[in-house]
């Protein structure tokens, strides 16, 4: 979804097709990505809708959002008006709907932006409202005012750069979403998160000892991603954690509670979701953070006060 001209029905031909159109429509029926072009082997349905003026237009694009599992909102990388249209137009209404879906914001048209000549470090003189949208200036702001943005990123339908990325990380806001793990706002796991990674350490750790040595580790690896860590490796996680929290290991080199949480919270700060999401998926933890309910028989068939 997007503004008008924001080059979101390029963006989608491009992603579909693979070549930019050389005319485009307003606005596009249903596209597919099938499974087995998409890395997580999960088929995409691409819908095209652009905020409009009318409140039958309006009401159509929120109701496409609300329908959706995640959002995508385009704007022009060269045009400062159209990422100010998102903010005082699409995204305060979608929060107003209570769309839930994760929102992606992806710059377009990052062709039009040409880089500074090599050797001319000088900003340019540019007119107000010309010169185009900065993320710190202007992205950064926005994300934190909406938190339900998962990402950012800017592509080129043109030269069809970052097109696929665009499908792939409206995917993973899906399939391994930040908000119920990670609070970007004070940069720390949520607390859900941080019981559940507790729970599977402490299930981890099976000579209760309160940390995990290099066969504990080891175990926990293979059971989560089904290929055993080297020796080297081993070491290399030890020292990295160690060099970044002292209390991270004990004075024998094992991972204590607080280093294997810093390694999480280190994986999603670098985007890395799916790591953390394998290993609570692995021990029985739904999207809600939720033991599933077939772990659980003898709660489930208890009484109500239990």
């Amino acid at each position: 979804a997007g503004a008008w001209g924001s080059g979101k029905t390029s963006l989608i031909h491009a992603a579909v097709q693979g070549t930019f159109p050389s005319a485009c429509e307003p606005t596009l029926p249903l596209q597919r990505i099938p499974a087995d072009k998409l890395p997580d082997n999960v088929a995409a349905v691409l819908v095209d809708t652009a905020w409009s003026l009318s409140q039958e237009g309006r009401q159509k694009c929120i109701s496409s959002c609300l329908a959706a599992h995640a959002v995508v909102l385009t704007y022009a990388v060269d045009s400062p008006q159209s990422l100010l249209d998102l903010k005082t137009g699409l995204l305060p209404a979608l929060r107003a709907a209570k769309v839930a879906a994760p929102v992606v914001l992806v710059g377009c048209k990052q062709d039009t932006i040409q880089p500074p000549p090599e050797g001319d470090e000088e900003p340019k003189e540019v007119k107000p409202g010309m010169a185009p949208v900065s993320l710190e200036r202007d992205v950064v702001p926005l994300m934190k005012e909406f938190r339900e943005i998962e990402t950012w990123l800017e592509c080129s339908a043109k030269s069809l750069a970052q097109v696929q990325e665009v499908v792939y990380y409206a995917q993973k806001a899906v399939l391994h979403p930040t908000l119920p793990l990670f609070d970007t706002h004070s940069q720390q796991l949520r607390p859900k998160c941080v019981a559940a990674l507790r729970r599977i350490f402490r299930l981890s750790d099976k000579d209760n000892d309160g940390v995990l040595n290099d066969q504990e580790l080891n175990d926990f690896q293979v059971a989560c991603f089904q290929t055993p860590l080297q020796p080297e490796e081993l070491a290399g996680v030890r020292t990295m954690v160690a060099s970044k929290l002292a209390s991270g290991v004990d004075n024998n080199g094992n991972l204590t509670l607080t280093g294997f949480l810093f390694l999480h919270a280190m994986f999603i700060e670098r985007g890395r979701m799916e790591t953390t999401w394998a290993v609570l998926r692995q021990f029985g933890y739904g999207n809600d953070l939720h033991l599933r309910a077939d772990l659980l028989p003898y709660f489930l068939n208890g009484h109500a006060d239990q």
